[in-house]
């Protein structure tokens, strides 16, 4: 009798994502250089200089706030924060090591060793509670230095750099960590995001090469990674937005395409597959983009791509080609607003079911391993006097999405091994800066003005997720 029961997989990776410069703090301790995302302002002003030409290079505390310097101060509190981890009884918990607190900047010739001991006690905190560590090598925190001195990633030698720390960081974890992604959101560079290649917007010329030696520098860090340890598992990692076209009219239909495949398929389509894409060759053609590309460069891309492909869900994007249709406003892509969908607090389009459609199309084209390392629900929490969080709010959100999940994987055959929810802990929001927008399973007393106990609560949603992973996932239907 076939057991047509709905469920997970047995080891699924249930856990919770994080990125170091938002939570970590002790940005100037430790032996850690200043990176990209010390200088980055905090509120409203960041998101308007992200793909800007002039993004302050030096902090600036008369004008601006900096609240990733404080972060959550996961640096001191981190076994305090990892068992919180551990009784929600998370399988993986996805982090990212600080470039700069390795190499403090970038083009050193020695690693600081107090950067790599914090790590590993991190590491070993975590292995302590059976939770494996998923590690982001690059999310948003490249050394400032080397934004200043080389111009950020289109010079051809941050590859180098980063090819060093890669090594350092492989060579002192690999016994302990298996799962490695190497670039965060990679595919926002094609737009000249600062967090993504490290330098003011330069225009397409500039991005795609920047972008060129990402490609370069994360083979090399595969390579090095299966040459220590054959069984250790890279992944790339893009930013995944569902995109439709707005109605049947055939011009909009070819723009959604135009636009899907550039962004949602460019970047995967190298780091998988392993070559540039034909499409992709004939848009540099098109529009006079010439990339400087040395002998052995396609070579090794071809030769080692990754294992997996990792991506973060936020949102789906709707193309229309009718100026007369409504702007989707707040939504981070743009696009038109989508008469079907309702939205977050920041604008941001929720749809469940366009997280189902993309790990469909992923894994069709692609038919490699899938781990989703960001989705979550940013929102304004509102604590009663005792700190008591009802985020049922943030849990319908979670449930929609999972449920989606569980219908790729027994539905559409999708071959779905992870899931972390981005900001497990509240953190301070990488697209704005603030701690008023949370995600977390666990809240954390501090406000935008980084004014709080910095003591830890448990929200609704952290018994929700406890028992939706202690069930692996049964209990959605309960």
């Amino acid at each position: 009798m076939t057991d047509n029961t709905h469920h997970f997989p047995d080891g699924f990776l249930w856990g919770g994502a994080t990125a170091a410069n938002q939570f970590e703090g002790a940005y100037d301790q430790g032996g850690k250089g200043l990176t990209i995302a010390d200088v980055s302002p905090g509120g409203k002003d960041r998101i308007k200089t992200l793909f800007s030409a002039d993004y302050p290079l030096e902090i600036d505390r008369a004008n601006y706030t900096y609240p990733n310097h404080q972060g959550i101060d996961f640096y001191h509190c981190y076994k305090e924060d990892i068992a919180l981890f551990a009784e929600m009884g998370f399988k993986t918990f996805r982090m990212s090591i600080s470039w700069a607190r390795i190499f403090p900047n970038g083009d050193d010739l020695t690693p600081n060793e107090e950067g790599l001991q914090f790590y590993e006690n991190v590491i070993d905190e975590l292995l302590k509670y059976g939770i494996e560590p998923t590690i982001t090598m690059s999310h948003y925190e490249t050394p400032l230095n080397l934004v200043k001195q080389y111009g950020g990633w289109k010079n051809r030698q941050l590859v180098a750099f980063f090819e060093t720390y890669a090594r350092t960081i492989l060579e002192r974890f690999h016994k302990k960590v298996t799962y490695w992604m190497t670039f965060n959101e990679i595919n926002t560079g094609i737009g000249g995001s600062f967090f993504s290649v490290a330098m003011r917007n330069e225009g397409p010329q500039a991005n795609f090469q920047a972008l060129h030696h990402q490609f370069v520098a994360s083979s090399l860090a595969t390579k090095i990674a299966h040459e220590l340890n054959p069984e250790l598992k890279v992944g790339c990692m893009s930013i995944y937005a569902t995109m439709y076209a707005y109605d049947s009219n055939p011009e909009t239909v070819v723009a959604m395409k135009d636009r899907n495949r550039m962004f949602n398929y460019f970047c995967n389509d190298i780091q998988v597959r392993g070559e540039y894409p034909s499409y992709a060759l004939r848009y540099f053609e098109n529009n006079d983009i010439e990339l400087a590309i040395e002998a052995d460069d396609l070579a090794l891309i071809k030769e080692h791509p990754v294992d997996y492909l990792s991506f973060s869900y936020y949102m789906s994007t709707t193309i229309s080609t009718n100026p007369e249709h409504a702007s989707a406003e707040g939504n981070f892509f743009g696009g038109t607003k989508n008469p079907y969908l309702k939205a977050s607090e920041w604008g941001w389009e929720i749809d469940p079911i366009g997280l189902r459609v993309a790990l469909g199309d992923l894994y069709e084209r692609y038919g490699v391993p899938l781990y989703i390392s960001e989705n979550g629900l940013g929102a304004i929490d509102k604590p009663d006097g005792d700190f008591n969080i009802d985020d049922d709010y943030r849990i319908a959100y979670l449930r929609q999405h999972i449920s989606e999940m569980e219908k790729a994987i027994n539905l559409d055959g999708v071959d779905l091994f992870a899931y972390t929810p981005w900001g497990c802990i509240d953190l301070v929001s990488a697209s704005t800066g603030e701690m008023s927008k949370r995600y977390g399973f666990i809240y954390v007393d501090l406000d935008d003005q980084g004014q709080g106990t910095l003591a830890r609560y448990k929200k609704k949603s952290f018994n929700w997720y406890q028992a939706l992973i202690a069930s692996n996932g049964r209990s959605l239907t309960e």
